[in-house]
């Protein structure tokens, strides 16, 4: 263990969380839905009764984390005449799971600096309900700002995908994660068999974490097996991953964050019993692109970057306590574990992850820091660290919270080690053509659980990676049987993907 942290006197403009909240509505029907602005209305007003304030405080920023389950136009706009604020500011975050994260780094940053001295953090979804209103023919009434009027953008947007994936069709992360997965198992040396088990024990603890969690979706422990038999509502969707180890984006939820400067928290009388701290935070990427990365079996901008994060709040994992890791996939949990060095069997998740505490598309992790953060009221001076992760376990950001004054908040962006590191060329299908070594891979099902596709990364005798994709119904069940990581493929020279 690092020596621990010395408590240092803060500065008044030190940064500080004064209060969190969360809100999940199960709405019986469409008659009782909520639009996503009033759910994040809902955990503002729980995050200011837990700063012990008789309502929103006088922000001078509200920023709001980029939504999909309704298109405002300035949703921010809309949040603030909910609440009765007038700020300055209206911030939209750009898109990714990792934007929560971000958002309390620049805004910690941003107090610091005296450019912001409230602000109020949120994020909401209302896609259950708006899958309701769909499948019913409803059109719903919720509003949307007039053309022109949009929120100031904040983050660094990064596109996702080459032409030369989602051409293929690739531009999934059902698709992508299952083939880390693949590529983490045979890293791992256990059988096909053994992996199941090991995800299946892995869910199964995550589902325990959710059935204690007050603002989880799904209040309910599932065995192992449960996880990970199939059956007609568990479906397989991308070996080998069936529906329960898959993100439930099928919720109605939001979170909010309440930071503010030391010298506002005294001036709005917060007790300091309510006051944690982000001590640091840092924020990277892999390499743009999945066909671009070097490995599928390491993510090394989590051990630059989530190291980093301790190092500048002057612990080591070790000395950490209460942990987030990002859990929309179990390759993403195990991303996470190896490059942080974090061993599965202790403590790794507050919340019961995006399965089963519920994954509001970009959100989760303001639900995750939520969770921290009332941790660490109920244990002063331990630490906390959150992972938020965008993408395909592409987009990063990490933040380390205590109780204990710091004197500042020190923040990071390691880009230029990450990019440093080496890389793959991708071959064009037509330059591909012939033998190859698969990499990674899975298969897609269909509704029924009929396997439908198989895609596969190989790798070429040059050391060029290549995609092979195949429709044919007898290689795709083929793939389901065994491993097949390592085994010799032939690529078509449209890319085709055949065995042998």
């Amino acid at each position: 263990m690092a020596p621990r942290p010395v408590p240092r006197q803060p500065d008044r403009r030190s940064p500080v969380i004064i209060g969190v909240g969360q809100y999940v509505h199960r709405a019986e029907s469409l008659d009782d839905a909520l639009e996503p602005v009033a759910l994040m209305e809902r955990a503002v007003l729980a995050a200011s009764a837990a700063a012990d304030l008789d309502g929103p405080p006088p922000a001078d920023a509200l920023r709001v984390v980029s939504q999909l389950s309704w298109r405002y136009g300035n949703t921010p706009r809309f949040l603030a005449g909910r609440l009765g604020i007038e700020p300055h500011r209206l911030d939209y975050s750009t898109m990714g799971g990792n934007s929560p994260q971000s958002l309390v780094n620049t805004t910690a940053a941003a107090v610091q600096a005296g450019e912001i001295d409230i602000a109020i953090l949120a994020g909401g979804e209302a896609t259950r309900s708006r899958s309701r209103a769909r499948k019913a023919g409803v059109e719903l009434d919720w509003p949307r700002s007039e053309p022109g009027d949009e929120p100031t953008i904040v983050g660094e947007e990064l596109a996702m995908n080459l032409e030369a994936e989602t051409s293929r069709g690739l531009y999934l992360p059902v698709q992508v994660y299952p083939m880390f997965e693949s590529a983490i198992r045979a890293a791992s040396g256990r059988t096909v068999d053994e992996h199941r088990d090991h995800l299946g024990r892995l869910w199964s603890g995550l589902s325990e974490i959710a059935a204690r969690n007050p603002y989880a979706w799904i209040q309910e422990a599932r065995t192992p097996a449960e996880i990970t038999t199939v059956t007609a509502d568990n479906r397989m969707i991308g070996l080998p991953y069936p529906k329960l180890m898959n993100s439930n984006n099928d919720v109605d939820m939001a979170a909010a964050v309440i930071m503010c400067s030391v010298e506002a928290a005294q001036r709005l009388g917060v007790p300091e019993d309510r006051w944690v701290f982000p001590h640091a935070g840092t924020d990277c990427h892999e390499h743009d692109y999945v066909s671009h990365r070097d490995s599928f079996t390491r993510t090394p901008a989590v051990e630059i970057g989530g190291r980093l994060a301790l190092e500048l709040a002057g612990v080591d994992i070790d000395d950490v306590a209460i942990i987030d890791l990002y859990s929309c996939f179990p390759a993403a949990v195990q991303f996470g574990a190896q490059s942080l060095g974090i061993d599965l069997r202790r403590q790794w998740s507050r919340t019961g992850g995006l399965t089963f505490a519920g994954g509001p598309w970009n959100n989760y992790v303001m639900h995750a820091i939520a969770s921290v953060v009332t941790d660490l009221r109920e244990r002063p001076g331990e630490f906390g660290l959150v992972w938020a992760n965008g993408g395909y376990a592409t987009k990063h950001a990490f933040g380390v919270y205590s109780t204990m004054p710091t004197s500042s908040f020190r923040h990071d962006k390691p880009q230029a080690r990450v990019d440093a590191l080496p890389r793959r060329e991708l071959a064009a299908p037509a330059d591909a053509a012939g033998p190859a070594t698969v990499e990674a891979y899975t298969v897609m099902f269909s509704r029924t659980s009929t396997p439908e596709q198989a895609i596969a990364s190989v790798l070429l005798a040059d050391g060029r990676r290549a995609w092979g994709i195949s429709s044919e119904p007898g290689l795709a069940a083929a793939m389901c049987e065994g491993e097949w990581v390592g085994t010799s493929v032939t690529l078509t020279d449209d890319g085709t993907l055949h065995a042998g």
